[in-house]
């Protein structure tokens, strides 16, 4: 159970946090657990009980359409759902007889391929407008190459708080914004960008559909972010989408910029 909760914690704060916008609506979590709506205060309170069983972001098309039925404009888009699946006291007895298992903390620095102050690896991405960027090209400039997804919702969420924390303050600087989605069609990124207007993200994002030049730089959960200063070196890493995190990323372009 303590290792249920342990994860939950973890997962909860990867999900949950960002910026509100004043002037353009952002995305929201919409958290159902039992077939109900519930707050994310709701939620911690069930991860403090060790009650969460699952948690999932994300629903099916036939999902989504039974709780637009039940919820209505309440519900939002399916990609910022988080399903939670909660422990029945079949489960409960079953896990009384298990013994109790070691907790093991999560390192996601074994994801990484390059880390703080290696060389960042060259790469030509192809982007979504159809021009092609090599990162070597930039030296002299501070680079922000953040690996990202369409099906990854803190992906999507980070991307909202971008225009205003990062490209907006960092504009006409020595700074490069590449963001390169891993592992998906041109078609696939296209139609999400085209979505994510509404929330003011309108920039041109880079393709890695085989995943070649994630590869270099890491593995595992996304979104991650890498800084590299104007001499090509690695200065800091972002991994996942907590509250403040892109504000910490903020902070290191300024220090790699001055």
């Amino acid at each position: 159970m303590k290792t249920i909760t342990f994860i939950f914690f973890y997962l909860l704060y990867s999900f949950i946090g960002f910026a509100q916008e004043k002037t353009v609506a952002k995305p929201e979590y919409v958290i159902v657990a039992n077939n109900e709506i519930i707050s994310k205060e709701k939620l911690e309170e069930y991860g403090r009980l060790g009650s969460i069983k699952a948690m999932n972001k994300g629903v099916s098309d036939e999902e989504w359409e039974n709780l637009v039925a039940r919820f209505g404009e309440k519900i939002g888009e399916r990609d910022f759902i988080i399903k939670i699946d909660l422990v029945t006291k079949d489960d409960s007895a079953v896990l009384k007889k298990q013994p109790e298992k070691k907790i093991e903390a999560i390192n996601l620095e074994n994801e990484l391929k390059l880390k703080l102050n290696d060389l960042a690896s060259n790469f030509t991405v192809d982007m979504l407008d159809g021009a092609p960027l090599t990162l070597s090209d930039f030296k002299g400039k501070v680079v922000l190459v953040n690996f990202w997804a369409t099906w990854c919702a803190p992906c999507l969420m980070e991307f909202t708080e971008f225009p205003d924390q990062i490209l907006k303050p960092f504009s006409g600087k020595d700074f490069i914004f590449i963001p390169i989605s891993i592992g998906e069609s041109k078609e696939t990124v296209q139609r999400k960008m085209a979505q994510l207007k509404k929330y003011g993200v309108n920039f041109n994002v880079g393709l890695d559909p085989h995943k070649k030049i994630w590869d270099q730089y890491a593995t595992g959960s996304i979104p991650k972010s890498f800084v590299i200063d104007k001499n090509g070196t690695i200065r800091y890493i972002s991994i996942g989408n907590a509250d403040g995190s892109v504000a910490k990323l903020a902070a290191e372009i300024k220090k790699s910029i001055e």
